[in-house]
């Protein structure tokens, strides 16, 4: 029998008129929503990993948008009547966690049915944060230091990828470069990370794609991670990849969670991983961030030198002279917010967002246009890799005084806790 609009409605009612709400009853009612919001939005539930008979009533009810934009006023109006005084530290951060994830599941719900937002009030609303907006005049600055610094002749775009070219992973190394990038940050987190017995994740490789990489959680401390091998990969994804997917990234961020929150605290709302709302700059700037704490500086260079560059058939001699060079073009990260800003608030158009990808992140052309359809598809998400990181780093950084062991005992306190962007400060 398929569930009415009012039946589910009961499901996720959480008081009556003498019953006060708490945090544990809004828990529960926001994961419903968030269930019957994925039916409307495909992408918005990441991974759930809770109580499965609330996935199946979620999506036999097929509650209309409108039902679920109403239950979700309401609740947040429930939610507002809750003082978090008398709690803990935990408890304090805990309520402001998910006041933020009521506040992007509304944003994120106006957006499907139609609303508009400019770009900044989008990524405040969904993301607890607002990047930093840079003009051409910014980049184009740094694009006259690096023509004078690029080897070979061109345009400082085809110098830039003629270079990178020769450091693609030829496909028939490409899973004994990424096995042995995984097995080394795997091998390097769990020196400083417990993680639960029996964690594991699987990797597959896929093509057709809007992104490069995409961890799957599948709960219970197991993750798919897809790899899009549509596009030639180069040498320093391997790394990046590994530890941005895996180790310490999003395989150990949501085993964490899980973990530490869900099934140690019982806190249910950590059974659902929105895809939009502030855990995903968390998410996204701490793996981006767990690149350097796994592999920092020298180390890196070490281990592709005598590991992965020989893997690949690459020249371990070129190691140091490969990220000298990517170095130089660190200051256009932020290029690619403004491309995604200036399109989606309509500014200009998907072929000039893809001109400016091209002249301003140094992009190949089939790049550029992956990247339109990234931003396409996900719309402000793009902030919470380059922003994200940015923010992550600088608080643990600050909180560590840049000493490795309190750097990682930093980073796994934030990535167990349900901090948001706006505390990162």
């Amino acid at each position: 029998m398929r569930l009415t609009g009012p039946l589910l409605l009961s499901l996720v009612m959480l008081t009556t008129a003498s019953a006060a709400p708490t945090m544990n009853s809004v828990a529960e009612a926001y994961v419903k929503l968030a269930l019957a919001a994925g039916v409307h939005d495909g992408d918005y539930v990441d991974a759930y990993y809770g109580p499965p008979e609330w996935k199946t009533a979620a999506e036999a009810a097929k509650l209309p948008l409108a039902e679920v934009r109403r239950q979700l006023a309401d609740l947040s109006a429930e939610f507002a009547r809750i003082d978090p005084a008398g709690a803990d530290t935990m408890g304090r951060m805990r309520h402001a966690y998910l006041g933020k994830q009521l506040q992007a599941l509304t944003a994120r719900l106006g957006l499907i049915a139609g609303e508009k937002l400019a770009f900044d009030e989008e990524t405040r609303l969904i993301y607890d944060a607002v990047a930093p907006t840079h003009p051409a005049s910014h980049y184009d600055a740094v694009l006259a230091e690096l023509d004078g610094k690029l080897p070979g002749t061109g345009t400082v775009a085809e110098r830039y990828q003629a270079f990178r070219n020769q450091f693609i992973i030829p496909p028939a190394k490409l899973d004994a470069v990424f096995q042995a990038a995984i097995a080394a940050a795997r091998e390097r987190t769990l020196k400083r990370i417990p993680l639960p017995a029996g964690e594991k994740f699987t990797l597959e490789y896929v093509t057709g794609k809007p992104w490069s990489g995409y961890n799957w959680y599948q709960g219970n401390a197991h993750s798919l991670i897809q790899i899009n091998t549509e596009l030639p990969i180069f040498i320093d994804r391997a790394v990046d990849l590994a530890a941005h997917e895996g180790y310490p990234g999003h395989h150990v961020y949501s085993t964490l969670l899980e973990e530490k929150l869900l099934r140690g605290r019982g806190w249910v709302e950590f059974s659902v991983n929105p895809l939009y709302g502030p855990n995903a700059l968390i998410a996204e700037g701490s793996a981006n961030y767990g690149i350097d704490v796994a592999f920092p500086g020298a180390e890196r260079l070490a281990f592709e030198r005598d590991v992965l560059f020989p893997l690949a058939g690459l020249d371990p001699a070129r190691v140091e002279e490969f990220y000298r060079v990517l170095a130089l073009t660190k200051e256009l990260s932020f290029a690619g917010n403004e491309a995604a800003r200036l399109y989606l608030d309509g500014k200009i158009t998907a072929e000039a967002a893809a001109a400016w990808l091209e002249k301003y992140t140094l992009a190949e052309p089939a790049r550029a246009l992956q990247r339109i359809k990234f931003i396409e598809k996900y719309r402000s998400y793009v902030i919470n890799y380059n922003y994200g990181l940015k923010l992550v780093a600088d608080h643990v950084e600050a909180k560590s005084g840049g000493d490795p062991a309190r750097r990682w005992a930093e980073f796994v306190e934030l990535i167990s806790s349900p901090s948001l962007p706006s505390q990162l400060k």
